[in-house]
């Protein structure tokens, strides 16, 4: 099963980024927008992990999940990697926020999953252009549409399964798998 580590956004914080999202969406349709539904904030990227493997994972993420603290976040700002990726920053606590996706990452690799280890940037991905298009020009008019942005409660963190191609259009589906709340929340 292809999997991650991420934290998904409430109704209410996805309805706000997806309203200001949606005037520099509709001028630039030369990029490849990602629907509102999939955007979640990844921890820890997975890959493919055998079945037999699962338990192990899960019971090592409740351990890092139940030691983390809820965590209050919010989206303020774009930017982007490269010319190629459009992205909504995430802000708020975010060196605990860091620390968990530490965890997170410490707990697959202790239930002998490969985790893909590069420098956690907290954020949504909103779009993705295609050369010779690029998310320049998108990030300098949505930048100031995000900025101060919902703020939220984060309080339960999820691992999720990738359905590659499975959804409208051929893009993933997302399908939360197991979930538990940070701190063991209420």
């Amino acid at each position: 099963m292809r999997l991650f580590v991420a934290l998904l956004p409430s109704p209410v914080t996805i309805a706000a980024v997806d309203a200001a999202v949606a005037p520099v969406r509709a001028a630039r349709p030369e990029l490849r927008w990602v629907a509102p539904q999939r955007w979640h904030v990844t921890l820890a990227f997975l890959g493919e992990v055998p079945d037999e493997r699962r338990d192990d994972l899960e019971e090592r993420l409740g351990r890092a999940a139940r030691r983390a603290a809820p965590l209050r976040l919010t989206v303020d700002g774009a930017g982007r990697f490269g010319d190629r990726t459009l992205w909504a920053r995430v802000d708020g606590d975010r060196e605990r926020l860091r620390r968990l996706a530490e965890a997170a990452q410490a707990a697959a690799a202790r239930a002998r999953i490969p985790v893909d280890r590069t420098r956690f940037r907290a954020h949504l991905t909103l779009a993705a252009a295609r050369p010779p298009a690029s998310v320049r020009a998108a990030v300098a008019e949505l930048d100031p549409l995000l900025r101060n942005g919902p703020e939220e409660t984060v309080t339960r963190m999820c691992v999720v399964r990738s359905l590659l191609g499975k959804g409208p259009g051929g893009t993933p589906r997302y399908e939360p798998v197991a979930a538990w709340r940070l701190g063991d929340a209420r």
